[in-house]
């Protein structure tokens, strides 16, 4: 995609320095020793990051307003870049990230409801479309002007009740709900399309009548346009195809799977800090 014109470029180089601070609070989330799925989480960072910073109207002093946008996290193992983002955006104070997974934290392995700023909880996979569409419904049932974004995975689109969703938001005409995919291309046990391979995915949602946009999930300028085309549909819903690295921007932890559920020791955070600093 055509990147924005020049006039943006602040507003870029503001949207690129947030993701950094996601990424460092995805860094701060994981700890020392803990075990923790950072390899989704930073792929996907840039998508968060544009999303709380620029796109969505949303207010942690007005968490109950009924115009908010929604979002879902719904490859729900990645929660720790919605957590930083919601600790960066003021919902709760960036100290809690370090109680990430403590018995009785606000935090946990997977969102909840009972996190400040979390619209519902998943990490069953497969099911954060299908309650992106009930609330998109209820959006338009209501006369509301709030719209829903969702982050899936690829390796999340081998879940049937993905594509019972796909359907069902083209049925009915939900123009404002948008999908991200957060493309990365490996799972927990290896490459994706060598555990259940998805061919084509934006012509896939194009078929089920989804306007579809294909993109490097690591432009900043990418990911704005894109999202702004999104909002701007009429009559039918969106599709975002991010192309993205796992780990991205940990060098080491880059294109594995080997960090999709890992710990880090102290040396290791040094380094992620390090490498993320270098971006």
């Amino acid at each position: 995609m055509s990147r924005p014109d020049k006039t943006n470029e602040e507003l870029l180089d503001s949207l690129r320095e947030k993701a950094r601070r996601v990424r460092l609070g995805i860094i701060d989330a994981l700890g020392i020793g803990n075990r923790g799925h950072v390899g989704g989480s930073m792929s996907c960072a840039d998508i968060v990051a544009a999303l709380y910073f620029y796109k969505m109207h949303h207010s942690p002093d007005n968490r109950g307003d009924p115009d908010r946008d929604r979002f879902i996290m719904s490859k729900g193992h990645s929660v720790l870049a919605q957590y930083a983002a919601l600790a960066e955006a003021g919902y709760f104070d960036k100290a809690v990230l370090g109680t990430t997974k403590s018995l009785g934290s606000l935090l946990q392995g997977h969102p909840e409801r009972t996190t400040p700023g979390v619209e519902a909880n998943t990490g069953s996979l497969g099911q954060g479309l299908s309650i992106g569409v009930g609330m998109a419904l209820a959006g338009k049932a209501d006369g509301r002007s709030c719209r829903v974004y969702v982050i899936v995975g690829d390796g999340e689109l081998a879940e049937g009740q993905v594509w019972e969703a796909a359907m069902a938001a083209n049925h009915y005409g939900l123009d404002n709900l948008t999908v991200i995919i957060d493309m990365n291309g490996i799972q927990a046990a290896g490459r994706t399309r060598d555990r259940y391979s998805i061919q084509n995915i934006p012509g896939r949602f194009a078929a089920f009548g989804w306007k579809t946009f294909e993109i490097d999930g690591h432009d900043m300028a990418d990911i704005v346009k894109a999202l702004d085309m999104a909002s701007a549909l009429k009559g039918c819903p969106g599709a975002i195809a991010a192309r993205t690295v796992k780990g991205k921007g940990i060098a080491f932890a880059e294109n594995t799977h080997a960090y999709h559920n890992n710990l880090l020791t102290a040396e290791e955070r040094e380094k992620a800090i390090a490498s993320v600093m270098a971006i």
